[in-house]
């Protein structure tokens, strides 16, 4: 028996239809434990509808998706988080009327084993109140620790939303568009967030801004029409023909030049 431990993911000819349109057209991609991995694509790329397959908001048309060497296709996004993988959105999903410290507990409640045990006083839940405290930190929101989360900057809600996606403990992280709407400066700090929140994980991330792309990521998974059409290191996609035809003939450098806005599916 081979002691190589299995693929974090791995996605075998995935397809995924609506009607009689085809989105996404034969994925293949295997994604080793701790990698980070960019996901980019034009406009209407399938970048967005790959995460919503992979994630189980939608089931794919055919094709195998495999998470820790157990296949997870077609079941429900509860079911897929509580198997060990994780994704935010491009919009923020927060309780808007509870503090910081709150939103973080009520993510990591779940994963210290408390389910719907109603009965348990939430102040003596030392451990989940201990680990919350810890997110709260990681993420650099322990001064905002009783504000409501409808009051804290854009970027704070988005650090909040990246502590919600970790606290229950997954080994597979998928964010979507982190970094949207961000400054330069904003986007330079949560990066280095989302690397320190994140060592040890493995990582996937669609992301628009190449800057961001070429910092974070290991390899890099080219989506155009459905299809990968270049999935390897930085350096050696930068260099890929195809993919700067993808991007208008302009360099990958180049391409957080163009704007490119958020893909349709």
């Amino acid at each position: 028996m081979s002691d190589t431990p299995p693929l974090a993911l791995e996605l075998r000819d995935v397809r995924k239809r609506f009607g009689q349109t085809e989105i996404i057209r034969g994925i293949d991609l295997a994604v080793a434990p701790g990698e980070r991995i960019a996901i980019i694509g034009p406009n209407g790329a399938g970048k967005s509808t790959l995460f919503n397959l992979i994630s189980g908001r939608f089931a794919p048309s055919s094709g195998q998706i495999w998470l820790h060497g157990q296949r997870i296709d077609g079941q429900k996004p509860f079911q897929i988080y509580r198997r060990g993988l994780a994704r935010s959105f491009q919009i923020s999903h927060l309780f808007t009327q509870l503090s910081v410290f709150d939103n973080l507990r009520c993510a990591a409640l779940w994963s210290r084993g408390y389910r719907y045990s109603f009965w348990h006083f939430l102040s003596r839940l030392h451990d989940a109140n201990a680990l919350t405290a810890t997110l709260m930190a990681q993420i650099g929101l322990e001064k905002k620790r009783d504000v409501l989360a409808l009051h804290l900057t854009y970027a704070e809600q988005r650090a909040l939303e990246i502590g919600i996606t970790i606290a229950g403990g997954a080994g597979v992280v998928l964010l979507d568009e982190p970094t949207a709407g961000m400054g330069r400066s904003e986007t330079a700090r949560f990066v280095q967030l989302i690397k320190e929140v994140t060592q040890g994980r493995t990582l996937l991330v669609v992301e628009h801004d190449m800057g961001v792309v070429f910092d974070l990521a290991d390899k890099i998974a080219v989506v155009v029409y459905g299809e990968v059409i270049a999935f390897d290191t930085p350096d050696k996609v930068r260099a890929n023909a195809r993919v700067q035809e993808a991007y208008l003939g302009c360099t990958l450098a180049d391409a957080q030049t163009l704007g490119h806005s958020h893909a349709a599916y």
